[in-house]
């Protein structure tokens, strides 16, 4: 047998992977999540393929020549039964010779197959116009085998476990919030804000990804509801802390500031209802192809994804989106935020509760990190409003804050909850001066005491 002949993927090269397969159980295990009988043609190969899957299915081990003679009596072909006993001839007598070749290579065998057979079934999905399921069957097969890891080793892995910095964490603007987070929405993480129509949300999304460019991240910054140019000019808002109705003033002073930014931001748009997960997971590949690897993603927002499983309930496309959006940043190993709307009844409650948020239960389930911005009609007036913890998976949850929001720059400072706080309690984080500096946060205290007697006035 040359290595030529083995080369191709043909006959010879299955059944010495067949013999590998009874074998060495080793090899079944690792190969396991991704072997079919449908890779097979030959209809001897896939009953012995079927054979050996539902074996270790069963038992965790590689069934043994007898086991597989008792199952060969219930075949009632006999063509078909004397060309499984010639296979199982050739396969438990076939020599290891190339062996470590054969395993290494089956895994492309499996992958080359699993594609085959997602281009074969994409022909109805092209006639039907789904792209996005053509792409996730090509992207899976072209994936399958790539995950080598076997997890956390809990008994072997404790320096690990307690390694300093072994979270890595990207802070937000509001050191209250940091501290229940540990320090930050971590990598890997799915974050996000629930609240009313113009109540504030997409604003707290540049205040995230502002603060993150400050401090020297990439963020990637998708808009599925506003033009990119004028999500632009709401970072230039919160960079300058001029209104971004001050288009006149605005537009010196960021290009005086933006060009000393030490993170890079990217702002990208997709219609609505156009772009999917997998849409959002090519676009960061592209950006990191350029050279620029995204530390942050910021969705906004995720609920208007388009799902990549069609023709089924809102609600379970919803729950779809926030899967894959989940394992998006799980894959990516990246904090991702987005924000979501909460039903009619939340969008008139002093302090907006987990149930009263739009399909609240899936959403808080499949997030790591879930608060609500509650702000009435009259928070809007006076420039208040309540941040209010609905899950934390690393830290404490149910806790209320007051926040005092302009919305015209994107600036939330967040304070204890109560309207009757001395001015001490008042703490304004780095992203609320009135001063730009890429190297050190400074504050112009006489303007902060100013700042605080406003908001205490408009509390009262």
């Amino acid at each position: 047998m040359t290595l030529k002949s083995l080369n191709n993927y043909g006959p010879d090269f299955q059944i010495k992977a067949i013999s590998s397969l009874l074998t060495h159980k080793e090899f079944l295990t690792n190969i396991h999540d991704i072997i079919s009988d449908e890779f097979f043609e030959n209809n001897a190969h896939k009953w012995v393929i079927k054979e050996i899957l539902k074996y270790y299915d069963k038992y965790h081990t590689t069934p043994t020549l007898e086991t597989l003679k008792i199952e060969l009596q219930k075949v009632d072909n006999d063509v078909l039964q004397l060309s499984i006993k010639e296979q199982l001839k050739l396969a438990y007598v076939s020599s290891d010779e190339d062996l470590k070749y054969v395993q290494e290579e089956f895994t492309n065998f499996c992958r080359n197959q699993q594609l085959k057979k997602a281009l074969m079934s994409s022909v109805d999905l092209l006639k039907a116009g789904d792209f996005e399921a053509i792409r996730y069957l090509v992207d899976s097969a072209l994936k399958a085998g790539q995950d080598k890891n076997v997890g956390h080793e809990y008994n072997k892995d404790i320096e690990e476990r307690y390694r300093e910095n072994s979270r890595t964490t990207i802070p937000t603007p509001w050191e209250r919030i940091n501290s229940l987070l540990q320090g930050g929405l971590g990598n890997g993480d799915f974050g996000l804000i629930f609240g009313n129509p113009g109540g504030g949300k997409s604003w707290s999304l540049v205040a995230l990804g502002g603060y993150a460019v400050r401090l020297g991240y990439n963020v990637l910054h998708y808009t599925l509801e506003l033009g990119e140019d004028y999500v632009g000019k709401r970072y230039d808002a919160f960079f300058t802390q001029i209104p971004v109705n001050k288009t006149d003033q605005l537009k010196p002073k960021a290009e005086e500031i933006v060009p000393q930014l030490p993170g890079k931001l990217i702002i990208k748009e997709f219609p609505t209802g156009r772009a999917t997960v997998s849409t959002i997971e090519s676009h960061i590949a592209k950006v990191a192809n350029m050279g620029v690897k995204a530390d942050l993603v910021l969705i906004d927002y995720v609920d208007l994804l388009s799902s990549r499983k069609k023709n089924r309930e809102r609600k379970d496309e919803i729950d779809d989106i926030y899967t894959s959006t989940k394992g998006l940043a799980r894959e990516l190993d990246i904090p991702i935020w987005s924000v979501s709307q909460v039903n009619r009844a939340g969008a008139k409650d002093e302090i907006i509760e987990g149930d009263k948020a739009a399909g609240s239960y899936d959403k808080l389930m499949i997030t790591d990190f879930s608060m609500s911005l509650s702000r009435k009609k009259e928070d809007k007036v006076k420039g208040t409003g309540r941040f209010h913890i609905m899950k934390n998976r690393y830290g404490m949850d149910g806790l209320t804050f007051a926040v005092k929001a302009d919305t015209s720059t994107g600036h939330f400072e967040v304070h204890n909850y109560s309207t009757d706080l001395e001015e001490d309690e008042y703490v304004a984080p780095p992203t609320q001066t009135n001063k730009f500096d890429t190297d050190t946060d400074k504050f112009d205290k006489a303007l902060l005491r100013q700042k605080l007697e406003g908001f205490k006035e408009n509390l009262q």
